[in-house]
């Protein structure tokens, strides 16, 4: 037998999109690629998060949306069709295979092995591949690790009997529970709310702290909060989980304690309470880092702790940005400084350069999708606070613009705009309103492009649309 390893400019170990945009983009630069992917090419995104959510929550918003358009019918009280819902999302996913994934590696000229790989020293990956062999790769410029994160649990006694859902089988379950109880207050907590509602279940969350979406701007969760409740979801603040346990049998109850001593019975418990790196066992222990760690990278993708500057992370994995189009983002500009570095180029780290990821610190965008809507992009108020940054909050009621009177009768939505007086340009942006998210990026170019207040106001929004808001947003700062 031939243990000789193989050897690549590039070893990629994870194919989910972030590593996918890695292999592309050295591939693209001539540098030899392989990647490495335990389960499906394609990743959480693709199978168990953004697109099957998307797919859960799209009736969902859109029938309560058509609630509120004067001359529609949608039927107050009609129930969505679950079944052809969970088809679509079925379909959306291409019932988790990943053929077209595949084909698309082999277009772009990008090796795939299959298995799980580890780290064996410095630049070396063996694969324990799904027949048993191991195969061996040697990179001669990087290994990135692009592992992504899983759902982290709490510590609660006796979870391996619970079979409580993750994030994954809220995205993949065949079946609407008729209870079903969630654990936590972030995006993935509201946003399953509202889609397993929406399909007909009875939903209580369970939030430890006082309010939802903590990290953004304290009108969204209070906004999406009393949403919920118009929508039947039984959403209780200030609640722990102290026990839980699922009854014998299949289909066992699950009987939940509170920290209160009340107690809470559902079919199933979703905990939706945090991330955990995907790093316990890829070996790090072989290049001198602690197993189950966050990656922490520099603002060109190195893992700066390991020497030589061969070992990149992008992604989840280095907890800059949870988010798949930042970790996209972070992959495409951690694919060019392993091509510049390989072909002996200098790299250009100035702030929105070609090799810095300034948009992980500066000018992350994000979207809830319940309703309503929820999009933010760079600093809040707290955030602001919390750095030392002196901004001006400029707030304005996104129902008094035309557009938004169009879009919905009785349209509710605020937009917030932060802007740094001393340079005069927008550094945070939040919006809460049906139909926002399609406003994100006009907000994302604006911080990331540092453009001057004074400028904006010639950027003219098209009446009669939602986007006038930023109008009414620089007339209110102006005052």
């Amino acid at each position: 037998m031939n243990d000789a390893p193989r050897t690549y400019d590039v070893v990629v170990i994870g194919a989910g999109p972030v590593g996918e945009n890695v292999a592309d983009r050295t591939r693209a630069a001539g540098l030899s690629t392989v990647i490495i992917e335990s389960e499906l090419i394609g990743g959480e995104c693709s199978f168990w998060a953004c697109e099957p959510s998307k797919a859960l929550l799209r009736p969902v918003l859109v029938r309560a949306d058509a609630r509120r358009v004067v001359g529609l019918d949608p039927g107050t009280g009609r129930a969505l069709d679950a079944a052809a819902v969970l088809a679509h999302r079925d379909e959306i996913v291409s019932n988790w295979t990943d053929d077209d994934q595949v084909d698309w590696l082999t277009s772009v000229g990008v090796d795939l092995v299959r298995g799980h790989g580890r780290m064996e020293g410095p630049r070396h990956v063996a694969v324990r591949t799904p027949d048993g062999a191991t195969v061996r790769l040697e990179a001669r410029q990087a290994v990135a690790v692009c592992t992504g994160s899983r759902a982290a649990l709490p510590d609660l006694p006796g979870l391996d009997t619970l079979r409580p859902w993750t994030s994954r089988n809220a995205t993949s379950a065949h079946e609407v529970p008729g209870r079903l109880a969630v654990v936590g207050g972030g995006v993935v907590a509201v946003e399953m709310a509202t889609a397993w509602r929406g399909l007909g279940a009875q939903v209580t969350l369970l939030v430890r702290g006082t309010g939802l979406l903590s990290r953004m701007e304290p009108f969204a969760g209070e906004m999406v909060a009393e949403s919920l409740r118009e929508a039947g979801v039984d959403v209780r603040f200030d609640t722990t989980v102290a026990a839980a346990v699922r009854e014998d049998g299949p289909g066992g109850e699950v009987r939940i304690t509170l920290a209160d001593g009340g107690q809470l019975v559902a079919d199933e418990i979703l905990f939706a309470t945090g991330r955990a790196p995907r790093t316990d066992d890829i070996g790090l222990e072989s290049i001198g880092l602690t197993p189950g760690s966050w990656l922490t990278v520099d603002d060109t993708g190195v893992v700066p702790e390991v020497p030589g500057g061969w070992l990149y992370a992008a992604g989840d994995v280095n907890r800059r940005a949870l988010l798949t189009h930042q970790g996209k983002y972070q992959a495409r500009i951690t694919g060019a400084v392993i091509a510049a570095r390989a072909n002996g180029e200098s790299l250009d780290e100035r702030p929105w350069g070609a090799h810095r990821t300034t948009a992980d610190t500066a000018a992350v965008p994000q979207v809830v999708f319940t309703h309503p809507e929820i999009a933010s992009v760079g600093l809040t108020t707290t955030e602001a606070r919390r750095t030392g940054r002196h901004v001006d909050v400029v707030d304005y009621e996104i129902g008094s613009v035309a557009g938004a009177v169009q879009y919905a009768k009785g349209y509710q939505g605020k937009a917030r705009m932060l802007v740094d007086p001393d340079r005069s340009t927008v550094v945070g942006v939040t919006f809460a309103g049906l139909g926002v998210a399609e406003l994100l990026h006009s907000a994302t170019v604006v911080v990331a492009g540092e453009t001057p207040v004074e400028r904006l106001w010639h950027a003219v929004p098209a009446f009669p649309t939602i986007s006038e808001v930023w109008l009414r947003l620089l007339e209110t700062y102006r005052g």
